[in-house]
């Protein structure tokens, strides 16, 4: 983890705007992947006249890549510092742009064009990794690790307010210049945010041991257990709901997912210091509890009025558990080995994004659309009991996780 340097108390306003000129480095990254996501796919099934397998392998490319490297990112914004590791990070999504161009040009040749997006999407994935770890190691370095919880928070709402802004942009783009125009705006965002970023000042990483990656593994896991599962509620949400209202006959899936996303965002700014004030286990069971209340009257909801309740404080109680852990979990190891915890941390979050769709799927079909909101309730129910047991017995290798809870 990066050592601020020792400078007056921030606090208010002048916190968040120090915390939001790094972490738009992240809303950067995350617009290069907004940008393509409505595009690629009708591009590489209709235009390019590939099966919806490919279409559908040619987005996740970009998961599996981010998934994979996230954990050599967290360390080497350690060993390196977290203003390079985000300036490579972002060079990766310049880099992605350039496939999707070369791509274009080489659309005569199927095969090539195919092969040119997908290295554009594993270089995308791997950027983003290294520009969201790495701006969120860079804020803390700048305001300083008692406002962790803040900076993780901050992190989230760029990150969907990138991806909200980047899928209708990414439309308009490909509209007015095929796929050259969607490449062109992703490499051109990318571009200004590297500008921006080198000029400003570094942190400095710290020097001491790095610890193996099994040692940070088995530091964070329960951490990363809990909030796997409490993930599966909003994966449900964000992959179910349209259906969920088909099966039901109803309309307004998308302004329910609206509120979702409202509740997530507003819940992030309404509350900012109560991880600080609380303690990041006290958060994370209030949290819990808030998200199944919520599934529970999605899961049971008779009426359309119901249903979006539901998913508002689903949206509520999800918004706060990743910056609570987290907070927790990078306490867990000694400061220069924080952005491998971090970074390992959010590897759960994606895992747990990754299985719940065909998992609950399958259930889906064996069950009916409303039974995979009960069931994702009853996982964030093993999330809940699980923070409650770290509450109540810290791990012994944990001091800190004791004295943050």
């Amino acid at each position: 983890m990066p050592e601020p340097v020792a400078e007056p108390a921030l606090n208010g306003l002048r916190l968040n705007l120090r915390i939001v000129s790094i972490v738009m480095f992240n809303f950067a990254s995350y617009l290069t992947i907004g940008l393509p996501l409505a595009v690629l796919p009708g591009y590489v099934h209709d235009a390019m006249g590939f099966s919806a397998f490919w279409a559908g392998l040619i987005i996740s490319l970009q998961y599996f890549a981010t998934l994979l490297s996230r954990p050599h990112a967290g360390r080497y914004a350690d060993v390196l510092g977290p203003k390079k590791i985000v300036v490579f990070g972002l060079f990766g999504c310049f880099l992605s742009g350039l496939g999707y161009l070369l791509a274009d040009i080489a659309d005569n040749w199927p095969m090539i064009s195919l092969l040119l997006l997908g290295l554009g999407r594993v270089i995308l994935g791997i950027g983003q990794s290294f520009a969201g770890t790495g701006s969120t190691l860079w804020g803390v370095g700048v305001v300083g690790s008692l406002h962790i919880g803040r900076v993780i928070s901050w992190n989230g709402i760029v990150t969907y307010g990138a991806m909200a802004m980047g899928a209708p942009l990414g439309v308009l783009c490909y509209a007015w210049g095929g796929l050259q125009g969607l490449a062109l705006t992703v490499m051109g965002v990318a571009l200004l945010a590297v500008l921006l970023a080198l000029p400003r000042p570094s942190v400095k990483a710290n020097k001491g041991k790095p610890l193996p990656f099994r040692a940070v593994l088995g530091r964070v896991w329960l951490y990363g257990m809990a909030l796997s599962l409490a993930s599966a509620g909003f994966g449900v949400i964000a992959t179910f709901i349209t259906l969920f209202y088909d099966a039901k006959d109803w309309d307004g899936a998308a302004f329910a997912l609206t509120l979702f996303s409202i509740a997530f965002v507003g819940t992030r700014l309404l509350f900012p210091n109560g991880i600080n004030r609380l303690g990041g286990l006290n958060v994370a069971m209030i949290c819990f509890g808030v998200e199944i209340i919520g599934l529970l009257l999605v899961g049971t909801a008779a009426m359309p009025w119901m249903a979006k309740i539901g998913v508002l404080l689903t949206g509520m109680g999800f918004s706060l558990v990743f910056p609570a852990l987290g907070v927790v979990a990078v306490k867990a190891v000694p400061p220069q080995n924080q952005g491998a915890a971090l970074a390992t941390y959010t590897v759960f979050m994606d895992l747990s994004l990754g299985i719940t769709g065909p998992l609950a799927g399958l259930v889906m079909t064996w069950a009916g659309v409303p039974v995979i909101y009960l069931v994702a309730a009853g996982l964030v129910a093993m999330a809940l009991l699980l923070t409650w047991r770290l509450k109540k017995r810290p791990p012994s290798a944990l001091p800190e996780a004791a004295s943050s809870s």
